[in-house]
Order: structure tokens, then sequence, then C-alpha cells
């Protein structure tokens, strides 16, 4: 996957990286400029431009700021924008993180690095709990599960690197994490009864933390708009302002990094909330689950 290995941010491509590059190229493109033209504004080569333009470079404010001039962008609101994406996908870059030292992350070490300098994450999830709020039972029942695991002794370095995920959750300044996560993931016994009691127990512990938010859409919704697939959205900003989408499939991680898809998954993220119980009503749903087990 591009851009798992931070140590070679000058030659690889980040998702952050990639988005910077997208909108600098529509904006070139918008005033039917070449690269050439970009070339020479920034003293840099054509080589160069391109590799900007596909994310494959760290870019600097003062270049942002000689393009968007070229372009004809004077919205301080938009360049500010884009000098917040260049400056997370530098600390992208040059993060030398934990997760590099656990092979079985694969295809979400960039998801994980990622996390680790976002400021806010919206989850909603079909079939499991989220990863940053599972018990290490749960994640190893799982993992078990799931049958991925050719060598069991695999399971737990990926365990323990679930668990230091959740550490974004806490000290001075934590991730702000609003969960939406469906009943039948509350009710599918993982690991069995004594393991989703902990797990359920665990819920109605870090919902009680005032940047955790949980809710539960509850089987009586009905049909609803996340039926399809469970989807994350990373924020670098605040929430709209700077956004990746992260969706899972059966084989691969999905990166979807434009506004239109960011713009489209923050509505339907709106939409299952409010199909969602209210956070009180939903703890009172995990503990009566909890109870019933």
């Amino acid at each position: 996957m591009a851009g798992r290995d931070p140590n070679r941010g000058k030659t690889v491509t980040t998702v952050l990286g990639r988005r910077l590059g997208g909108e600098l190229l529509r904006l070139r493109e918008a005033c039917a400029l070449r690269q050439a033209h970009a070339a020479e504004a920034l003293s840099a080569s054509v080589a160069k431009v391109a590799k900007i333009e596909r994310g494959q470079v760290p870019m600097r404010d003062p270049d942002i700021r000689a393009l968007c001039h070229l372009y004809g962008q004077d919205d301080e609101t938009a360049i500010g924008r884009l000098l917040a994406l260049a400056r997370a996908d530098r600390e992208r870059r040059k993060a030398r993180g934990w997760w590099n030292h656990y092979p079985q992350l694969e295809a979400m070490v960039e998801y994980v690095a990622l996390e680790d300098i976002a400021t806010n994450i919206r989850t909603w999830q079909l079939a499991i709990v989220p990863g940053l709020l599972q018990t290490p039972d749960y994640a190893r029942a799982l993992a078990v599960g799931n049958g991925h695991w050719e060598d069991p002794d695999e399971i737990e370095p990926f365990v323990e690197s679930r668990m230091a995920r959740q550490t974004r959750l806490d000290g001075e300044n934590p991730l702000e994490l609003w969960a939406v996560v469906h009943e039948a993931a509350l009710r599918q016994l993982v690991g069995g009864r004594e393991v989703m009691r902990e797990q359920l127990g665990h819920l109605l512990d870090m919902a009680r933390l005032t940047h955790v938010k949980v809710q539960v859409l509850p089987f009586l919704a009905g049909a609803h708009p996340g039926m399809t697939s469970a989807f994350t959205i990373v924020s670098f900003a605040e929430p709209g302002a700077l956004d990746v989408v992260h969706v899972d499939t059966a084989s691969s991680a999905v990166w979807l990094e434009s506004d239109t898809d960011a713009e489209h998954h923050n509505r339907l993220f709106d939409r299952i909330t409010r199909l969602s119980l209210a956070q009180r009503n939903s703890v009172r749903l995990i503990d009566g689950i909890l109870k019933e087990m």
C-alpha cells in the first residue's frame, strides 16, 4: 500500500500527499496552465511538479502560496486548508511510529499512522466493535475467527498493536472519537458470552469519557443508509474541513481522498447518527444486552 514506509517520505506517496497534489492539480487545470508554468513559479523542474501532483514529495508553505497565487486562488480559507493538509502530510512522513514494528498490521499501517496524527475520528461499524474500543480478548477472538493468520504466534502481536492504538484516547490532547455501532455487532457472540460481557462493559466505561461518543443503531431502525458498508472518516482539523475516508473490504483497504467523497460520507454519517439512539439511550441498550448475557 502506498506510503507504508515513513522513512522514505520523499519518494513515496501518502494519502494526504495525494489529496494535496490532487487539489493543486485541479486548480492548475481550472486555469488552463501547464506543469511548466508551475515549475517556473517554483524555480523547480517539471519533474518535481509532477511528483507534487502525484503526492510523492512533501510541500513547503511558501511553495503552496506561490502556486495558489499563480492559479488565482486568493481565498485565505481555501489556502489555509491546503497549508493544513501539507502540514499534516509532513508530520505523517517524518513519523517513526511504533506501528512499523508490527508486520501483522499489514495494510493497516497507513491508517494507523494517520490515526496517530488525527484530531477527530468518526466511524460507522456494521458487524464489529471499533478497534479503538476493543478489549484484548475481543480483538483476539476476531483474529482467530477471521482465519487470516497462518501462524497463531502472529495473533498476540496483532492484539498488542491494537491495544497500542488505543493510547490515542489517553493523555492531555486525546483523539475525539464518535463511534456508531449497529446493534448486531453488540449481540454477536465474538469469543463467547464472557468475552462479550467484558467487551460491553468496556464500551460503557469508554462512553463515559468526554471525548468519546458512542451511539447504537438498533434493529428497530429498519432499512438504513449504512447497510452497504462500514467506513471511518479521519479528520486532521475541524470535522469536515480536512477529511479522508477509510473503507475496509474483504481483500483490501480503500482510501477515498476527494472532497466529494468526504462530503458524501459526512452526509451519510449524519443520516446514520440521526437514525441511531442518543448516547444516553445507547448506553441503556448496551447495559441491557450486557445483563442479558
